[in-house]
């Protein structure tokens, strides 16, 4: 795409004139309430197109200055891609200008500029003074060293140079990603008579199209999309990094809240416990405890949970990034790379933020264990990160890893050209993880072997059953494909053994079995039960079903019923000597009288040779099959 969408943030301490400046840049009033108008103070977060040709579309959020809507303000500077901070010039630096500043710098917003407003109220020398002020007090923030632009509201002194700077600076950021998954949270909901639910937000991430089906989370509710705006005008797609609403179908209004997030489905899965990496504020009031109350913001969402801790029990002054974690009371939506705030429920303050390093995360023990897998978890490559994953679940579906990883679809695809990726019917894994498979399957078939010489393999569902508690269903059937492929292994009916392998007799069975074949031979037809052969030549119970399997499937023995078994020679030779003297097709009768057999050995005999199919039966007849 060649245009390119924008949101930009205009954030500063109450009553320093955000409102008005935008106003003027956009002549748009945004305090919409009759709540706003009346008490003249921005309680919601406001929205305006700021600017629009070719190359580029820039909205402006207007978030709310004042400390008891710092939710909104949150909210609404959750998904810009650079800010305006405001600093009237005769007040100065003031308390949520210093909490604006940190909130933003924990949320990485890379660039921004200061409107130093009302410049009409104040002398050179008090804007010198003012300047030094804010240089002084915005170290260590990304305003340090951005322009101090001085602006009036009232005399539009400024403005102009505001907004071309404003543009300019957008020129030069890098364009939002437009393909893969959707993502918008969701910053206000409402209804329009004859439209239904309305959900309004920044895009951050991938595009929407009219009519594409998706997802509310966390409650996962599906959803389409009938209409789409975008300030005001309805369009048939939106694009990341643009202020949009949906008119969606399929939801009640008081189903959707401020919060949820609306998506692409099977996109994200919801948390309640993520690993994270977080920066405290420089001056805490009160120290951070071990499993103190928290509330979190990330994206438009607020909630409730608990810090964790895993090498210290409280922080009260640290400049290094913390591992730890955070639990919370209900389940919210992210990805790796998510950022967030956190604070202080009571004493209300702003107290950290950081950045999502698994949105996926476990319950661990406390100790340096655990802050090296963070470690590894946070600094990681994509092989690395992948693997640890494979660790735990040796196979991933491309969607689930996509949102583990936190990874566009293009990233995944550059990923997984090197050759230790193995992708298979939507899964990918890694040789590494293969090659233990292998192992293990050929382990299992030695020792099988080993136990059991006399049979010809372990069934494939026994050898899927025992690798089942390592390894997923689908990974292995994969790798016994690949075995037999690889020349590994080989099946034989439902058996499956190792390619070297031909069962055998231990030897401390071949004299009895020896034994057994030449009585068996000289007892011809009229044979006793089997079992009294086994007896007589000492194979216990406990070996006489595997000596029995053994024989029959390397054809030494035929079985013609469950106690019934000739040896091999006795049946080919009457098998041949009954074909010798019978047309192509006989019946019972011709058969008894030809071989001398009772009912008791004839019935099962000709039934042996249909299943053998040497003989075809068709009512009472039988033919040779040729």
């Amino acid at each position: 795409m060649n245009k390119r969408y924008f949101t930009v943030g205009m954030a500063g301490h109450i009553d320093h004139g955000k409102t008005a400046l935008t106003k003027v840049l956009t002549n748009v009033d945004t305090d919409r309430l009759k709540e706003e108008k009346e008490r003249q103070i921005s309680i919601e977060p406001g929205f305006a197109p700021l600017f629009e040709d070719d190359q580029l579309q820039i909205s402006i959020i207007d978030v709310p200055g004042h400390e008891r809507f710092i939710r909104q303000m949150i909210a609404g500077v959750a998904g810009i891609d650079f800010v305006v901070l405001v600093i009237a010039a005769d007040e100065g630096v003031m308390p949520q200008t210093l909490e604006h500043a940190e909130i933003l710098s924990f949320l990485n917003i890379k660039d921004g500029l200061i409107a130093l407003t009302k410049v009409d109220r104040a002398d050179e020398e008090l804007l010198s003074l003012v300047e030094e002020e804010i240089r002084d007090n915005l170290k260590g923030t990304i305003f340090e060293n951005v322009p101090i632009l001085p602006v009036s509201s009232v005399t539009g002194e400024g403005c102009a140079f505001l907004k071309s700077s404003i543009v300019e600076k957008l020129l030069l950021l890098p364009e939002r990603h437009h393909y893969g998954h959707f993502r918008l949270p969701i910053d206000q909901v409402f209804s329009i008579k004859g439209q239904g639910t309305i959900v309004r937000g920044t895009i951050y991430e991938g595009s929407v199209t009219e009519g594409d089906k998706l997802s509310i989370l966390p409650n996962n509710m599906n959803v389409k999309v009938r209409q789409i705006q975008v300030h005001h005008e309805q369009v048939k797609n939106a694009y990341a990094g643009q202020r949009t609403a949906l008119n969606i179908t399929g939801v009640p209004l008081q189903m959707v809240k401020r919060g949820d997030t609306i998506v692409s489905p099977d996109f994200l899965n919801t948390t309640d416990i993520m690993d994270v990496s977080i920066r405290v504020v420089g001056k805490l009031k009160f120290p951070i405890k071990q499993r103190m109350p928290i509330k979190c913001y990330i994206g438009t969402t607020e909630v409730m949970g608990k810090i964790v801790f895993f090498d210290r029990n409280e922080v009260a002054l640290e400049k290094e990034e913390i591992l730890c974690q955070l639990r919370l009371d209900a389940p919210i939506v992210a990805k790796r790379g998510d950022r967030f705030i956190i604070r202080r429920p009571s004493p209300h303050e702003t107290i950290g933020g950081g950045w999502i390093v698994d949105p996926n995360g476990k319950r661990y023990k406390f100790g340096e264990e655990t802050i090296a897998l963070l470690q590894r978890k946070k600094t990681g490559s994509f092989s690395e990160r992948f693997l640890s994953l494979l660790e735990e679940k040796k196979a991933l579906q491309k969607d689930v890893l996509l949102t583990d990883m936190s990874i566009s679809q293009e990233e995944l695809k550059k990923e997984i050209q090197h050759q230790e990726w193995i992708v298979f019917n939507d899964f990918i894994t890694h040789r590494k993880i293969i090659k233990e498979l292998f192992q293990d399957i050929n382990r299992y078939l030695t020792d099988f072997h080993h136990l059991y010489p006399l049979r010809t393999g372990l069934t494939k569902a026994e050898l899927i059953q025992s690798l089942k508690r390592k390894y997923p269903q689908h990974l292995i059937e994969f790798g016994l494909k690949q075995g037999v492929e690889h020349e590994n292994w080989e099946y034989k009916g439902p058996y499956i053994f190792q390619k070297d392998f031909n069962p055998y007799l231990p030897e401390k069975w071949i004299n009895p079995v020896k034994s057994l074949l030449a009585t068996l031979k000289k007892d011809t037809w009229k044979v006793d039960n089997f079992s009294l052969y086994l007896e007589r030549v000492g194979i216990d119970t406990k070996i006489s079903q595997e000596i029995t399997q053994y024989l029959v499937e390397n054809g030494s023995i035929i079985p013609l019923t469950e106690s019934i078994y000739w040896h091999k020679d006795i049946f080919w030779s009457y098998a041949d000597d009954l074909k010798s003297k019978t047309n192509p097709s006989f019946d019972m009768q011709e058969a008894k009288a030809i071989l001398g057999f009772s009912r008791k050995y004839l019935v099962p005999f000709l039934e042996t040779l249909d299943k053998f199919k040497i003989t075809l039966r068709k009512d009472n007849d039988r033919r040779w099959n040729e």
